[in-house]
């Protein structure tokens, strides 16, 4: 999810869309905190891994 995130946030700065540039900000911080949380231990909505 990050590096979808990081895809989607320069393919809007590169072509100026920026609807691209809003879903990347927002797919790098999801796949931020699912990381974080991830790396702790903690279970996300019942699970402990997300492939």
């Amino acid at each position: 999810m990050l590096i979808l995130g990081l895809i989607l946030l320069l393919l809007g700065i590169f072509l100026h869309v920026s609807i691209l540039y809003t879903i990347g900000i927002i797919l790098l911080i999801v796949g931020a905190v699912f990381w974080i949380l991830g790396s702790v231990g903690r279970p996300i909505a019942g699970r402990r891994y997300w492939y």
